[in-house]
């Protein structure tokens, strides 16, 4: 039987011990206040984040994989991550891998017992072709998830960096990891139940950690997503808007950049501020590993 006692986020919350009795507004103030912790146990692991995010982008920089791996809450919180690299960064859907215990159907269904089955973590990795270059990125708001601790030994085995990310103090995939993450968010409103303000904190830090690592490699210019995928109209639309406010162009002139280009947002913006050729300016940019500011202040190839 699996030890709980001595995890913060199973123990009873003394401010709602009475929630069955609370009005629905009390109900939705009291996890509001208990949300803000959330904030505040974010912000005390930050030096910690620091690191996981250099390690993070000298793995994209090497076109190594950021993998997601849990189960639960925490297993669908890094595949709703890794989803949504791909349409807001341009990259691949190899690149931010989400793995959850019990596979794709799990994330609409449970699997029960996925998670305790140690050999199914190692199992999962070996199926994504597992490099040495890539970093594993452990989830589990307890802390102490068989499937991850499995994942996190293969990784190591593998050669790989591994980072672990719990709601706990000194758990067990926390010594599994090279770079451990613990954000004490403290008891939840409904006894035990992490996809709460744990389940926030998570989400806060797999957010962090994809944005970060992403500006990292020349994902934004100024505060702007630059390779973000036109897949709807919205997005077209979007794409023009960002073209428009980091030159100060017209629409017009913004989609007849990005027609020139062929929807490509960084290369209209280098083509443009550079005031060259296509070509010109796509060199520009690989001079620049990626990043518009430094291919304008380097100036055209």
């Amino acid at each position: 039987m699996p030890d709980l006692d001595k995890l913060t986020t199973e123990k009873r919350n003394e401010g709602t011990m009475n929630l069955d009795e609370m009005s629905i507004y009390e109900i939705i103030r009291v996890m509001n206040d208990e949300d803000q912790k959330a904030l505040d146990a974010v912000r005390d692991a930050l030096p910690q984040i620091e690191k996981v995010v250099k390690v993070t982008t000298k793995c994209l920089k090497n076109k190594g994989r950021i993998i997601y791996i849990g189960a639960g809450t925490s297993g669908r919180l890094g595949v709703l991550d890794a989803a949504e690299c791909p349409p807001t960064f341009g990259v691949s859907y190899d690149t931010v891998v989400g793995i959850i215990a019990g596979g794709e159907k799990a994330f609409l269904k449970a699997k029960e017992g996925a998670e305790d089955d140690t050999n199914l973590g190692e199992e999962d990795l070996i199926k994504i072709n597992l490099r040495p270059k890539d970093v594993v990125i452990g989830l589990a708001a307890s802390g102490r998830t068989p499937y991850v601790i499995g994942a996190l030994r293969y990784a190591e085995k593998a050669g790989c960096k591994t980072v672990s990310i719990s709601c706990n103090e000194n758990t067990d995939i926390s010594r599994e990891a090279d770079h451990p993450i613990e954000l004490l968010t403290g008891p939840e409103v409904l006894t035990g139940s992490t996809r709460l303000k744990a389940g926030t904190a998570e989400k806060m830090v797999l957010n962090m950690i994809s944005t970060a690592s992403m500006v990292g490699i020349g994902k934004a210019y100024q505060n702007l997503m630059v390779d973000l995928r036109q897949t709807n109209k919205k997005l077209v639309t979007r794409a023009e808007n960002i073209v428009m406010e980091a030159v100060g162009c017209s629409r017009k002139d913004a989609k007849l950049a990005l027609k020139e280009t062929g929807g490509e947002a960084k290369l209209a913006i280098t083509k443009m501020l550079l005031d060259c050729d296509i070509e010109s300016a796509r060199k520009s940019l690989e001079r620049a590993h990626g990043k518009v500011k430094v291919a304008v202040t380097n100036g055209p190839t």
